[in-house]
C-alpha cells in the first residue's frame, strides 16, 4: 500500500535524506581518489549504471568511448568550453556575439545577487556543472532564501565528482550567471542537440517539454527523422517540420565543434528563426546514454577515433593508429531499422 497525505510526505523526506547521505558519501569518496584509482572507480560506476562491464583498454561503443574520454581526454580547454561563462568568449569569436543569450549578471557568491535588479523572468545557472539551473517564470514566486541556499550548495561542489567522474569539470570556475528568459511556446524552450564528430553534425537530438513531460526525437543533418532516441524520454512520433533557422544553427554548431573529435553543441532556435547558444558538452549523459535501438550506440561509437587524442599515443607508444580499435570500426554503417 502506498502511503498518502502526511505519511507520504514523511516517507518522501526520509527517501530524500537517504539519497543525500548516499550522495555525500560517494562524493567524499570520489573527491579523495588519486589519479591511479580513477579507472577502477569509473568501471564500478559504469557497471552499476549500465549493467555492463567496462574495458577501458578496448572501448567500442559510444558510451564506452565517452568513459575513456572522461579520464584520458579531459583537458583544460574542454573544461573552459564546458564552463557556461568562460565559453561565451569562444562562442563570440567563432559564431558572433548575437548568438549568445543576453547576460544579466555573474557572481561568485549567491549572497551577492541583487534580485531586485533582475527582470520578472530569467534563468540562473551554475557555470561549473550540468543541470544546475533555475528557470524563473515569475520572480515574485521565488523564496529567495531557498534559492540562495541552493545556489550556495552548487557553488561548494566540484561537478567532476558528481555524476560519473567527468574530469573536464575540474577546470571550470564555480560561478552563477543569470541569462535572459527564452521560450518557443509558453513555459517551454526547445533544445536542439548537435552531436558532432570531427566537426560534422551527424545526429541532432530534439527535446521539448523539459520542465514537465519531456519527449525527444533524433534527426540527421538534413532534418530526416532517425529511427532512434538517445535517452529514455518518450519518442515523438508525429512529424516535426524543419524549423526556420535550422540551417543557420547547423552552421553555428559545426563552427563551434571544429577541431574536436567529438562534442555536442546545444542550441536554441526561436520561432523568429533566431539562434542562441546553450552549451557545449563533451561527455553526453556521462556516457550513460540509452541509445535505442542499441545499434546506434555502436554506430556513433565508431565515429569516435580515440587515437586522435594525445593521451592515446602516450598509452600506446609505437602502435600504428591504423591498428587501433577505433580505426577497425570504420566500416560500420549507420543502422537501418
Amino acid at each position: 500500500m502506498i502511503p498518502i497525505g502526511p505519511q507520504r510526505t514523511s516517507l518522501l523526506r526520509l527517501v530524500d535524506a537517504w539519497r543525500k547521505r548516499r550522495f555525500a558519501k560517494r562524493y567524499a569518496n570520489w573527491s579523495a581518489l588519486s589519479e591511479a584509482d580513477l579507472p577502477e572507480a569509473l568501471a564500478q560506476w559504469y557497471q552499476k549504471a549500465t549493467g555492463r562491464a567496462l574495458d577501458l583498454d578496448n572501448p567500442q561503443t559510444y558510451d564506452e568511448k565517452i568513459q575513456w574520454i572522461k579520464l584520458y581526454g579531459a583537458s583544460p580547454e574542454m573544461g573552459r568550453l564546458s564552463d557556461k561563462y568562460l565559453v561565451r568568449e569562444w562562442v563570440a569569436e567563432r559564431a558572433g556575439e548575437d548568438v549568445l543569450v543576453p547576460l544579466l549578471g555573474v557572481w561568485d557568491s549567491s549572497d551577492k545577487i541583487d534580485f531586485d535588479a533582475l527582470p520578472d523572468q530569467f534563468v540562473l545557472k551554475a557555470t561549473h556543472g550540468c543541470g544546475w539551473n533555475i528557470v524563473v517564470h515569475n520572480k515574485q514566486s521565488l523564496v529567495l532564501s531557498r534559492v540562495r541556499q541552493q545556489l550556495a550548495e552548487w557553488l561548494s561542489l566540484n561537478y567532476a565528482y558528481m555524476a560519473g567522474l567527468e574530469m573536464q569539470y575540474r577546470y571550470c570556475e564555480p560561478r552563477i550567471i543569470a541569462e535572459a528568459y527564452l521560450e518557443n511556446e509558453p513555459g517551454d524552450l526547445y533544445d536542439y542537440k548537435f552531436f558532432c564528430f570531427k566537426g560534422r553534425a551527424e545526429c541532432i537530438g530534439f527535446v521539448r517539454g523539459r520542465a514537465a513531460h519531456p519527449s525527444e526525437a533524433c534527426f540527421d543533418r538534413a532534418w530526416n527523422k532517425l529511427p532512434c532516441t538517445y535517452y529514455t524520454h518518450p519518442r515523438i512520433e508525429e512529424e516535426i517540420p524543419k524549423p526556420a533557422g535550422f540551417d543557420r544553427a547547423l552552421e553555428i554548431a559545426e563552427s563551434l565543434a571544429k577541431g574536436f573529435e567529438h562534442v555536442r553543441v546545444d542550441l536554441y532556435i526561436l520561432p523568429d528563426a533566431t539562434v542562441h547558444f546553450g552549451e557545449m558538452t563533451f561527455t553526453t549523459l556521462s556516457g550513460n546514454a540509452r541509445w535505442n535501438p542499441p545499434e546506434y550506440n555502436d554506430y556513433y561509437g565508431s565515429l569516435i577515433d580515440l587515437s586522435n587524442f594525445p593521451a592515446w599515443h602516450a598509452m600506446h607508444p609505437g602502435q600504428d593508429c591504423s591498428s587501433a580499435p577505433d580505426a577497425q570500426q570504420s566500416s560500420l554503417q549507420e543502422p537501418t531499422v
